[in-house]
């Protein structure tokens, strides 16, 4: 790894926790937390006057994270005859893994379920079955559906494009319907990951007077979806599964809830995101301010404390820091 290999001879007094950090998370095959770690080196370089090392380490790291994209790069992007889709239509390499994900056993079981019968979708078709392919992903915001789907992208080396739902009934009034026929046409021609953000925007039930564009986009969306017979995989993303339509869920091979993360979950999601700074940390005092969190404010808390423990010059986060984060945090999210 070039990164590593850039690093050798920086062990300095004072730096020999993040050397033994940067062990750790190579052998362990965290690679985030490795390059996290090396920047972490780089910026103490730089604080002592070291700029060519510092500069060295950091040109190693982006080289070595542009590496491991490298394969994904030729992805085709839409067809420019579909029209002008970037308000629409995100893309993006996601690098999460499986095992970055903190939920329930059985939703794990689950998502691991879907990853293991693309892998096999040869040996399925061939005995006249079909993998899982068609997901609806419900729960509250911030609980991990978009990362669910950035995993299984991760997973089976497929890109993933984002489709932005709000922006379809917001932006192209008029024009959904050749909108949605260009990604279900782009669908057939790369195979990818489409996730279908903020669903309820269009699956909500519409049998009151809101009975125009919106219901539409709806139809587009079911015949569009009862046609689709690509190897892409289609997951469509709601915080609210109330309000749906009941014709949407017959369309899915599976239905994934995702719920608030309970006390064990939340130390888990805070550890991985801190990685080496966590070290010594005592979280087991922290339940009650993060009950209620979702693992997204988890996340940014856990950022919060990181970047007040190494601007303090420290390399790992004392609970005061996260408690002071995650203070701020319920107050932002939770009121």
């Amino acid at each position: 790894m070039r990164a590593l290999s850039a690093l050798e001879g920086v062990v300095v007094a004072g730096q020999g926790s993040h050397i033994t950090a940067l062990v750790r998370s190579h052998a362990s095959g965290d690679e985030e937390a490795f390059y996290s770690v090396a920047l972490q080196v780089a910026a103490r370089e730089a604080r002592q006057g070291h700029h060519r090392l510092a500069a060295d380490i950091k040109k190693a790291v982006d080289s070595s994270r542009q590496t491991r994209r490298a394969p994904l790069a030729a992805v085709a992007e839409f067809p420019r005859s579909q029209g002008d889709l970037e308000d629409l239509v995100e893309l993006s390499h996601p690098q999460v893994r499986l095992r970055d994900l903190v939920m329930s056993a059985d939703l794990a079981a689950q998502i691991g379920q879907v990853i293991r019968e693309q892998r096999q979708r040869a040996v399925l078709v061939e005995h006249g079955f079909m993998p899982m392919r068609r997901l609806l992903l419900e729960g509250p915001p911030g609980t991990g559906k978009t990362m669910t789907a950035s995993v299984i992208a991760s997973e089976l080396s497929l890109p993933m494009y984002t489709v932005r739902l709000d922006s379809l009934l917001s932006k192209f009034m008029g024009e959904t319907a050749s909108k949605l026929r260009a990604v279900f046409d782009t669908s057939a021609a790369q195979r990818a990951v489409y996730l279908f953000d903020e669903f309820d925007a269009l699956g909500g039930d519409r049998s009151g007077n809101d009975v125009g564009e919106a219901r539409r986009i709806l139809n587009t969306f079911l015949v569009l979806l009862d046609g689709d017979e690509t190897d892409s995989i289609i997951i469509a993303a709601t915080n609210h599964r109330t309000i749906l339509d009941r014709a949407l869920f017959r369309r899915f091979d599976a239905v994934l809830t995702y719920s608030i993360p309970d006390a064990g979950q939340a130390r888990d999601v805070i550890r991985k995101r801190l990685g080496s700074l966590a070290r010594g940390a005592r979280l087991s005092g922290l339940n009650a301010l993060t009950e209620g969190l979702s693992h997204a404010d988890l996340v940014k808390a856990s950022e919060s404390a990181a970047k007040i423990a190494l601007m303090r010059g420290d390399t790992s986060v004392t609970a005061n820091d996260l408690k002071s984060a995650l203070v701020a945090r319920r107050s932002a999210s939770l009121g």
